[in-house]
């Protein structure tokens, strides 16, 4: 297990986090459970607060670095615990692409109110306004990556490889939860289907 091999390693507090971070998670679904269950479609401010966390990013970069070696250390998970900017806004790309996309099948399925329908109560012209957003989430990304000061570059690469995530499977359309059409391209080109690199100082093909 995961914790023991942390043990092992002296390296414990990472456990920790993860396990404080899954905590929060679970707290946030929680709320939006109970959202569903009363019918309440919350004002937009209340909604972000809290999918943004069961949005999962902030779980799934804490616990993608548990595992990293000796470039992540004590001061590394308080900078990702602390909710950083790219953090923030790589939260919010997945949560808003993915409400962009997503939201009238949800609907459709019985689902708590989205950011579409949190935002529709007191805005109008809202995808656009979404996509604004995730405009300026991305201009923040990259802005905490020309010039990374509080943690490593390979640490940032963590978080905004996970945003580019997101981007793949929401844009334009909901391809995690059809993964049957595009996503399956994508995962067979990868993985079954690599395209070849050629090796400069042999001049050999590898896959």
């Amino acid at each position: 297990m995961i914790d023991e091999e942390m043990a092992r390693k002296g390296t414990s507090y990472r456990v920790h986090y993860a396990k404080s971070a899954m905590k929060n998670l679970v707290r946030a679904y929680f709320e939006e459970a109970k959202w569903f269950h009363q019918g309440y479609v919350p004002s937009i401010e209340e909604y972000m607060r809290v999918a943004l966390v069961t949005g999962a990013y902030t779980t799934l970069a804490t616990t993608s670095l548990v595992g990293m070696g000796e470039v992540e250390s004590k001061e590394a998970f308080d900078w990702v615990s602390s909710d950083p900017l790219v953090v923030q806004a790589s939260s919010v790309v997945c949560r808003l692409m993915n409400d962009i996309v997503s939201y009238k099948l949800e609907q459709k399925r019985g689902h708590v109110a989205s950011a579409a329908e949190c935002y529709m109560k007191q805005h109008e012209e809202v995808l656009i306004e979404f996509q604004k957003q995730v405009t300026n989430a991305w201009k923040d990304i990259n802005a905490e990556c020309l010039h990374p000061i509080e943690v490593p570059m390979p640490l940032l690469l963590r978080v905004v490889n996970l945003a580019q995530v997101i981007d793949v499977l929401y844009k334009d359309e909901d391809s995690y939860t059809h993964s049957g059409t595009r996503l399956k391209g994508f995962v067979t080109s990868v993985l079954l289907d690599p395209v070849p690199i050629a090796n400069e100082k042999t001049k050999q093909i590898t896959i």
